[in-house]
């Protein structure tokens, strides 16, 4: 496949913002105890790879295991968080086994009596804690296999003690639709609170950019940042304190890609859920638009690597963006995907960078996605409801590196495309841009008039 048009290119140093927000408090909100066992909630609690919290074997015998497993639906994962502090299924209590405070003390399903060992409290920050160790239920070993027994531990951040719970309304994902989750990106200049653009737009996922090699199959943060405890974890920690969430982006336009650093796909699968585990995510984004991804066993490897991730975390989405041309996209990666056996949840193209000044990019851009439907139309052999459902745009705020201007009102009309179609995604490069210029570096406005978070308050409307 040729280069991606879409290029999002970064021209600036990879110096870290001082004026990032950082994390916010963990600080914990403790259920009343209470006599009576009032539900605030009642749903699935998902961690560490998308798996949900679980009675084995749908059990209510007491001392029956609790452990994680893939998501099912059945009643035995669906947990009533009470405001007397119990989190119970089949009738039971979420219980500390043995009345147990230390490190390791498993958990169980037992009658419920008011025990200090059966409350629970829930954090911002989404942790839940037991009260009485003031301990975090924690996935045994950092495992998400199939089974993973559940145990209290010291609290530590860490993604395998990070818990969605159900809220009120008894959904357990946070606010927002994961289809409209803008790019962040925190490399250089002065990105923006993701906590104001949350308040501002109603938005509550961020495409966080981007995942590279350290020039090894390594991943980190534009190849040179931690995955934990720099400004990208604490960009996260902020994002999900606010009741929001992050997907990760793989790749973009400069620096070094895994999908070319790693030897093989399943090297590739391993750099790939290194970041999920990392993080417990729900989502990832494979960001096609370099030389790098024009190769024929590149391509291979990806795609493989891909469908590793999809078996081995049920319930994770896979967007691929690319670039496009006005008529539709090349063709070669979707046909290899759906030879290889490959379901993307998204196959999302960048319509801009067409070339030049003066066209209607909301005209453009439908007529690019009306190629792109056609393509995958074609490769999977879906409907054209099904198809739709599995394409996405992702487009570019301002004025693009082609010179071209996406307006406000040109947002307007993808959205209302995107509404009558119903996309598995509309997201746009990037949130960093939708403020006006004011003297700043590079790629931090949109070169067009408008007040901050114009575009994002349009996509923002989108309801899938």
């Amino acid at each position: 496949m040729s280069p991606s048009p879409g290029s999002r290119r970064r021209l600036g140093p990879l110096a870290l913002p001082a004026a990032l927000l950082l994390a916010a408090g963990a600080s914990l909100v403790t259920l009343p105890a209470t006599a009576s066992a009032a539900a605030t909630a009642t749903g699935a609690i998902t961690g560490l790879g998308g798996k949900c919290v679980d009675v084995a074997g749908a059990s209510a015998a007491n001392g029956t295991a609790v452990q994680l497993y893939d998501c099912n639906g059945t009643a035995a994962q669906q947990w009533t968080v009470g405001t007397d502090g119990t989190i119970r299924a089949l009738g039971k209590c979420l219980d500390a086994k043995d009345n147990g405070t230390a490190n390791g003390t498993q958990l169980q399903l037992w009658d419920c009596g008011g025990g200090a060992n059966q409350k629970w409290s829930v954090s911002a920050a989404r942790d839940i804690v037991n009260v009485q160790a003031d301990k975090c239920m924690d996935a045994t070993g950092n495992s998400s296999a199939n089974g993973t027994r559940l145990q209290i531990w010291t609290c530590s951040g860490t993604a395998n003690q990070k818990w969605t719970a159900p809220s009120d309304g008894g959904t357990p994902t946070p606010g927002g639709t994961m289809a409209v989750a803008p790019y962040l990106y925190n490399g250089w200049g002065s990105p923006p609170s993701p906590t104001t653009v949350m308040n501002a737009t109603g938005v509550k996922w961020f495409t966080l950019a981007f995942v590279l090699s350290n020039g090894y199959c390594n991943p980190q943060w534009d190849g040179g940042r931690p995955l934990t405890g720099g400004v990208d974890q604490q960009t996260i920690n902020t994002v999900r304190g606010a009741g929001g969430d992050v997907i990760p982006s793989f790749g973009g336009w400069s620096g070094n890609k895994l999908e070319s650093s790693c030897s093989s796909a399943g090297e590739l699968a391993a750099a790939y859920q290194k970041v999920i585990n990392a993080y417990g995510l729900k989502a990832i984004d494979i960001d096609i638009e370099a030389d790098a991804y024009s190769n024929a066993t590149v391509q291979q490897r990806t795609v493989d690597a891909l469908k590793t991730i999809k078996a081995n975390n049920p319930g994770i989405k896979v967007y691929v963006t690319f670039g496009t041309g006005q008529s539709g996209p090349d063709t070669s990666l979707i046909n290899r995907a759906a030879s290889a056996g490959l379901t993307v949840d998204s196959w999302t193209i960048m319509p801009f960078d067409f070339g030049g000044a003066g066209q209607n990019m909301g005209t453009l851009t439908t007529r690019a996605a009306e190629g792109l439907k056609n393509a995958v139309k074609s490769a999977y052999g879906y409907s054209d409801d099904q198809t739709y459902r599995s394409i996405g745009i992702s487009s570019m705020n301002g004025i693009t590196d082609d010179n071209e201007t996406v307006t406000v009102n040109d947002f307007r009309t993808i959205l209302a495309y995107a509404q009558q179609h119903h996309l598995a995604r509309l997201t746009f490069w990037s949130v960093n841009r939708d403020r006006p210029c004011t003297g700043g570096g590079a790629d931090t406005c949109s070169g067009v008039s408008q007040q901050a978070w114009d575009y994002t308050r349009v996509f923002a409307q989108y309801t899938g």
